[in-house]
């Protein structure tokens, strides 16, 4: 095995285990706090979680058993078919997944007075239907055509024909060609225009803020220049989270896709063989995607911190409790044991009788 291999396969591994713990922590979130489960987003979040747990836990493990000398993997060309399968499902769901979270983005920015009138759980259940009948529609057709194998460039089952004739190896062209054109550059598409609409729906906004900020800071003449300078700070700062953001959805998107985009349609117009390392590295870029989605759609909003936060406060404290009444019952003294039962007189008062005395003296 050559260095390249293990350092790919250790890239591999890496990337299974952030997106597994990732995208554990987000369901956690989600099934802990009832407000983000109530929330249209939570449920193309959930979507899109579940997909890249299912990709983390069944298609990365072949990948890596295929660099490490599997090939093809273990378990038969069944299994391999099965893996196939997912990895077409599974990513086209994921992509349409982000395709719905940015409308939903787009809606709550520019029409935030009318939002929940048009985005409503039903609209939601909708989305997603169609997002399974779309990646279900073409997961199914390479089944039927036996067009799901192991791919060795990039040591994983995936969309592929290698006996296909010359009749059909057109036809397996122009459905790998519609698959990408209708899932990546479709989801491009809608990523570019939605945020690009919010981002500049939000410059507006940071405008008009700056205008009234500006005006505030003329009328008072005798505010200190610190105060004026953190308040053109915090403009700055402000212009330039909304284009981070934005850039953040699109690029991570970019990033990891293109590649392998590129590449599997490139391979069926071009006579020479694609390198190994060079299909497994796009291939671990588009598995990367899985990892960096907990990060970019959940994990880093203000919402999902304070749930994890109580989380952890809450196991915390009670294993602090655990703790403390651990010890309480490790301290305990035993107290001796008297033979003898303590004598403890109780006097009560007598009634004095009609010339004022008592039974026991004379009335004072």
């Amino acid at each position: 095995m050559h260095a390249a291999d293990v350092a790919l396969s250790v890239l591999l591994a890496a990337i299974i285990v952030v997106s597994l713990l990732a995208n554990v922590l987000v369901l956690v979130c989600f099934v802990y706090n009832a407000e983000i489960r109530r929330q249209v987003p939570g449920l193309f979040v959930l979507n899109l979680t579940c997909c890249n747990l299912l990709l983390a836990s069944s298609n990365m493990p072949l990948t890596v058993a295929g660099l490490l000398g599997h090939a093809p993997p273990p378990g038969g060309h069944v299994l391999c078919q099965l893996a196939a399968f997912l990895d077409t499902f599974l990513t086209s769901n994921s992509m349409l997944s982000m395709a719905a979270l940015s409308i939903d983005r787009w809606v709550a920015v520019v029409f935030p007075l009318s939002y929940h009138s048009r985005m409503r759980r039903r609209d939601a259940v909708l989305a997603l239907a169609y997002a399974w009948l779309h990646s279900l529609g073409f997961a199914v057709a390479p089944a039927c055509l036996s067009w799901l194998d192991y791919h060795r460039p990039t040591a994983s089952c995936t969309l592929y024909s290698p006996e296909a004739r010359a009749s059909s190896r057109a036809h397996f062209a122009a459905y790998t060609v519609a698959l990408h054109a209708l899932t990546f550059l479709l989801v491009l598409v809608v990523l570019c225009v939605t945020y690009l609409k919010v981002l500049q729906v939000a410059r507006f906004h940071c405008k008009r803020i700056d205008v009234i900020t500006m005006q505030t800071l003329v009328l008072l003449v005798d505010i200190h220049p610190s105060v004026r300078q953190r308040c053109l700070e915090e403009q700055r700062k402000r212009r330039q989270r909304a284009t981070r953001k934005i850039s953040t959805f699109i690029g991570t998107f970019v990033i990891c896709f293109t590649p392998y985009v590129l590449t599997r349609v490139v391979e069926l117009f071009v006579a020479v063989p694609i390198s190994p390392y060079w299909g497994v590295l796009c291939k671990s870029l588009a598995y990367s995607k899985a990892a960096c989605d907990p990060f970019v759609y959940s994990l880093l909003r203000h919402q999902y911190r304070q749930t994890c936060r109580d989380i952890i406060n809450r196991f915390l404290k009670r294993r602090s409790l655990n703790t403390s009444g651990q010890r309480q019952e490790n301290g305990k003294v035993k107290k001796p044991v008297n033979s003898g039962k303590s004598e403890i007189s109780e006097i009560k008062p007598e009634k004095p009788d009609k010339e004022g005395k008592t039974g026991t003296g004379s009335a004072v």
